[in-house]
């Protein structure tokens, strides 16, 4: 007498007929971090479309994709260092240095590319004294980052001491506040720089063996390195990418805000985390996408402009993100005790 084999297709199909509903739709989430992210963004664009007259308008859509470049391009370094599980409460200051000095530069007349190459360099130091810190000091990121904002933040301020730097227009720092018109929508290089990188980190994240160890050593480090990984190469590099897209972003935010400004970094840093939380990238590390993190920031911004729009008090925008990243660490809880 033969036994015959139970494909697994077959048992997680039965294991689902067993499931009820709520804990199918926990599956389903845990299967798809950046699923839950999409249904708010998706709710939030129709109610605010209907509380909000204007809120549909393409100018307004393209101005919301606009205002969220810049937390955008912080957020997908900041999904990096929180796949790992780890936090980088420097990355919005590592940005306005990078800022600052790439401005500076340009404006004392060196040439522009010259000076981005040269920002982008130090935003890049940034990511890998970070880096350096967390693997071989072997200190909590949260305690490196903490103390390292206000290195940059002092580092910024004395820099370009205490004052803002303005470009001259047309200087080629400026190329990503420039619009592009696609019919009736205005987009700016920055937003499809943004766009970009959040393409290649995605591509680089889930199709090669960097993005796999990064995810296996968020997930579970000691395990990671009983495989064969290298955890604290991977972490080191996951920090120095990091820095490289904040200095992605420090171009973005020269060319939105013509320059740069010492005191312009002071909500990025949240910003961002609340980004990569909402978009169902898991504190505790090991899941999460760069997708659901673009979700996220769409979602951050689609209820600051909804509600402004809304002529809802500013207080109660804060007050709404707040809320917001609450409930995305709760449906995280619940969905890690998935079982099954």
């Amino acid at each position: 007498m033969t036994t015959q084999a139970v494909e697994p297709a077959e048992v997680d199909d039965l294991l689902s007929r067993r499931r009820g509903p709520v804990e199918q739709i926990q599956h389903l989430l845990h299967r798809n971090p950046a699923l839950s992210p999409l249904i708010v963004l998706v709710l939030a664009i129709i109610v605010f479309g209907i509380i909000s007259e204007g809120f549909l308008r393409p100018q307004a859509l393209s101005l919301l994709v606009q205002q969220m470049a810049v937390v955008g391009a912080l957020a997908a370094g900041q999904t990096l260092i929180i796949l790992t599980a780890g936090v980088d409460l420097s990355i919005g200051m590592a940005m306005v240095l990078a800022s600052l000095v790439m401005a500076k530069l340009a404006f004392d007349g060196v040439p522009g590319v010259i000076a981005l190459l040269i920002g982008i360099v130090v935003a890049i130091a940034t990511g890998l004294l970070n880096g350096f810190l967390v693997t071989r000091i072997n200190l909590p990121p949260f305690i490196v980052t903490l103390g390292t904002f206000s290195i940059f933040t002092a580092l910024s301020l004395l820099y370009a001491q205490g004052q803002t730097i303005t470009l001259n227009p047309g200087a080629f720092l400026l190329v990503t506040g420039s619009s592009l018109r696609l019919g009736p929508v205005s987009v700016t290089w920055g937003v499809i720089l943004m766009l970009l990188l959040f393409l290649v980190l995605g591509f680089i994240l889930h199709t090669s063996a960097w993005g796999r160890h990064l995810y296996a050593t968020g997930d579970d480090r000691e395990a990671a390195q009983l495989a064969g990984i290298s955890t604290r190469k991977v972490l080191f590099s996951a920090y120095a990418v990091a820095g490289l897209c904040a200095g992605v972003a420090a171009w973005i935010v020269a060319g939105r805000v013509g320059g740069a400004d010492p005191n312009a970094g002071l909500n990025y840093n949240l910003l961002s985390i609340t980004a990569v939380v909402i978009g169902g990238t898991s504190l505790f590390g090991g899941r999460g996408s760069v997708v659901g993190t673009l979700i996220g920031a769409l979602i951050v911004q689609t209820f600051n402009s909804g509600l402004a729009l809304a002529g809802v008090d500013p207080n109660y925008q804060v007050l709404a993100t707040g809320i917001l990243v609450i409930l995305a660490v709760a449906i995280d809880q619940w969905i890690r005790r998935v079982r099954g």
